[in-house]
């Protein structure tokens, strides 16, 4: 019950201004930044100005010492990016410094929002109370490494283990994940949080230190609610449930009648993962356009761009989790949605411009469909029992997004240059319920697909009680010629959040690394799988643990491209650990050969990064190619 408190400042975090804190104060005491950190000097802003004047997106950014907020809206002719850019004023501040319960001066709200505030009040009181319902309250959600933290400008951080790898050298390693920016009023889902990238841009000469900068990607979502100083859009995943879930729709519809939000800017929070494609790096949600996003090669601070739409030709949202062909540079992605058709795919060219919609009206009722996997010739597609069922809300008393039992889960095929679904074939997979693809390839002369991937043997836990999912790895052959479709488990252990060297994507490739969950979203450790070993018991070929009350993310491989053999699995695993009985917080390389994933170089950082989802390592010839 601490968690719920206002936690109390220690002498550290003394000095700086301070506000409402999820912290517990022993997790706030342990993660106060070590002295011997270097800072940046004159890194404490004046106030933002009242009067601040806007700037086009093509304007140098100001220096972190002296940003001002603005807002703009803009549509450059050259890079098609239809974006709201805001700047807010910022502090040297660590970003996991307590919040003080001292409020904060807020705007003065409007009628109409001063009485939709009060709605939501009484729903959150007497229909809908979170602590009914332990899943979304935010007292357990927000908890311990959940809990979110500020932003951080660019900061310093020192080596403490071994020698940063030369393939790092000069890149970014950011991972994206959910960092609400105010207390959630009602019931909180930990996917309903803001999106905040934590970036380590790591140095190019070895006497220098990694820069972490942890910033919001600023949403609209992010604009309005930062603006009110308050929520104001509803929490999806937690929000909409039986009777309160209709109440809080009408409250949401009176918002969009008085102005006090447009949903054609934009609903989503961009806090899923990160791409790079033609000459951008972009921060993903599936419910929203992407994002652009700019990390400076320089200083490492991290900048939102704007909302992108392509020049018009990409509407509504699209996948966290599109594929990049490693030869071609093309990017294939897809949307999903509550209305006909239910999945729309598409792809772009190198240079990130995109082509036509594919519908595949051969979906029949709208799913859960967040990820799907390419191999050369073919997109595979996920139907799984997580459906999209907003009349059951209405009729049956619960949730828009909720598990079928009685569906069964398929697989369609496509070719992947279609253009249009003509040639799509489903097959039905019973039990096989893919949340995340790991690879995909093609063999017998282009007569089977294989995927790996995780199936989720718990699926009706996906949306409620993540603590108690279990992803079984499995090697799916689907012979196109039969139709047979067959599944070897390649693992025991509770494995996602799968990753591989990025050049094999959609070709045959023999390693995979994965989270191990304890429980998931938590990953207590790194899983090597040897996937040519399948059919002959457990394929774990290498593991590393990260120790007693230790846990980790997502990680990702980065290829050894400067001193490496060749070898698809020559390179390093990276991922941010925290540890919560220290509070201490480390940035992880290992030796991906290695039998144990030996660790080869740490990087203490100056403040704690929550759990959260995916990321991506940004080599410095892509940082520094990044358009404006």
């Amino acid at each position: 019950m601490s968690d719920l408190y206002p936690a109390k400042a220690n002498a550290a975090h003394a000095p700086r201004s301070r506000r409402l804190s999820y912290i517990s104060p022993a997790a706030s005491s342990a993660a106060a930044p070590n002295p011997s950190y270097r800072r940046r000097k004159g890194t404490s802003p004046p106030p933002p100005s009242a009067a601040a004047t806007a700037t086009v997106l093509t304007s140098p950014p100001k220096p972190v010492e002296q940003q001002e907020t603005e807002e703009h809206l803009v549509d450059t002719s050259t890079n098609n990016v239809s974006a709201t850019r805001v700047t807010t004023a910022r502090t040297s501040r660590p970003s996991d410094a307590p919040r003080s319960s001292r409020p904060r001066r807020r705007p003065t709200a409007s009628l109409q929002a001063a009485f939709c505030n009060a709605l939501e009040e009484a729903i959150n009181t007497f229909v809908d109370p979170p602590v009914l319902r332990p899943s979304v309250d935010p007292r357990h959600v927000l908890s311990a490494n959940f809990a979110p933290v500020d932003e951080l400008p660019p900061t310093p951080c020192p080596v403490v283990r071994g020698v940063i790898p030369r393939c790092l050298a000069g890149g970014a390693y950011i991972r994206n994940g959910p960092n609400p920016q105010h207390l959630p009023r009602g019931p909180h889902h930990l996917f309903d949080g803001d999106g905040m990238l934590h970036s380590l841009l790591l140095p190019t000469a070895p006497d220098s230190d990694p820069v972490l900068c942890s910033r919001y990607v600023q949403t609209y979502k992010y604009i309005v609610e930062r603006n009110a100083g308050e929520p104001v859009l509803p929490n999806v995943f937690s929000g909409f449930h039986g009777l309160a879930g209709m109440a809080r729709g009408a409250v949401t519809a009176a918002r969009v009648l008085t102005g006090q939000t447009n949903p054609m800017e934009g609903v989503g929070l961009a806090n899923t993962s990160l791409a790079v494609f033609g000459g951008r790096l972009y921060a993903l949600g599936e419910s929203d356009l992407p994002y652009a996003v700019r990390v400076d090669p320089a200083t490492g601070e991290v900048t939102t761009l704007g909302r992108c739409d392509f020049g018009g030709r990409l509407s509504m949202g699209m996948t966290a989790h599109p594929k990049k062909d490693p030869i071609t540079g093309e990017l294939f992605a897809f949307r999903y949605g509550p209305m006909p058709p239910f999945v729309t795919y598409f792809r772009f060219d190198p240079a990130g411009n995109k082509g036509a919609d594919v519908p595949i009206f051969s979906v029949k009722q709208p799913s859960f469909l967040h990820d799907f996997a390419v191999t050369e010739h073919y997109a595979i597609f996920p139907e799984i029992q997580i459906v999209m069922n907003p009349m059951g809300m209405v009729v049956g008393g619960g949730s828009p997004v909720g598990a079928d039992p009685g569906m069964v889960p398929r697989l369609g095929v496509i070719p992947k240059y279609a253009a249009d679904e003509s040639e799509m074939r489903w097959l039905e997979v019973p039990g096989f319920n893919m949340m995340h693809s790991v690879n995909a390839w093609e063999e017998a002369g282009g007569e089977e697909i294989v995927m790996v991937a995780p199936n989720i043997l718990s699926i009706e836990h996906t949306l409620e009680r993540m603590e108690l999912i279990h992803a079984s790895v499995e090697l799916v052959r689907i012979n196109l010629r039969t139709g047979n479709v067959t599944r070897t488990p390649l693992a025991a252990a509770n494995l996602d959040f799968g990753v591989i060297n990025p050049g094999c994507l959609g070709r045959r490739n023999r390693y995979g690394y994965f989270g191990v969950g304890n429980p998931m979203p938590k990953i207590g450790g790194v899983a090597k799988l040897d996937f040519d070993r399948a059919g002959h018991g457990d394929c774990t070929v290498a593991r590393r643990g990260f120790g007693p009350g230790c846990f980790a993310g997502e990680p990702f491989f980065v290829p050894d491209d400067v001193e490496g053999n060749g070898d698809e699995d020559d390179g390093y695993v990276v991922c941010y650990v925290h540890d919560e009985g220290t509070g201490d917080n480390r940035f992880v390389v290992m030796d991906a050969q290695a039998p144990e994933l030996d660790i080869v170089a740490e990087v203490q950082l100056p403040s704690r990064v929550p759990h959260g989802f995916h990321g991506l390592f940004v080599t410095q010839a892509e940082l520094r190619s990044q358009h404006q």
